[in-house]
């Protein structure tokens, strides 16, 4: 509530902006670095999770994000594919990171993000003509528009095409 927009009246806010200072104080966040209280309480927080919050429960969560690579090859074959990832911790690290490239109000920002996780693309797939990488928002259906058999969409934000010219950097191993 200190941080944000809410639906509580300005009132709460300025209690929890007070509130946050007087609780910082007390746990620990106003001692030096090194003090050993202040070294187990950041222990326990960060063993305990508590200093991610709760964004699932939050009342300004942020719409999700699909990052989406149109493969072309140069025989004019066309396939589609999703930023892959190794283990369910690295798939919310990205959802994570596409949250936070969908965000960028800079474009110039957000295609070199994009442009980033284009090179494992290109690494995958070294004979390709180009990339298109398709960055779209999910739009969740409402509880009676899933009721009714309707499930998530996407809304088109950005394109960026990657060529031979613009591809990111290939490392050549000899």
């Amino acid at each position: 509530m200190a941080e944000g927009p809410t639906v509580l009246p300005v009132l709460f806010k300025n209690f929890s902006q007070k509130a946050e200072t007087a609780l910082s104080t007390r746990i620990g966040q106003k001692l030096p670095a090194s003090n050993p209280v202040r070294e187990a309480l950041n222990t326990y927080v960060q063993l305990a999770g508590i200093e991610i919050g709760y964004g699932y429960f939050a009342p300004n969560v942020p719409a999700g994000y699909r990052l989406l690579f149109e493969l072309h090859y140069p025989d004019g074959g066309v396939e589609y594919e999703l930023p892959s990832v190794s283990s369910a911790a690295a798939g919310l690290r990205i959802a994570g990171l596409l949250d936070s490239i969908g965000r960028t109000p800079y474009d110039a920002l957000r295609e070199i993000l994009v442009k980033t996780l284009a090179q494992a693309i290109w690494r995958e797939h070294p004979d390709l003509e180009s990339v298109r990488a398709i960055l779209e928002s999910i739009r969740l259906p409402t509880a009676r528009e899933f009721t009714e058999g309707k499930r998530q969409s996407y809304e088109f934000l950005y394109a960026y095409d990657f060529n031979l010219e613009n591809a990111p950097a290939k490392t050549n191993h000899h």
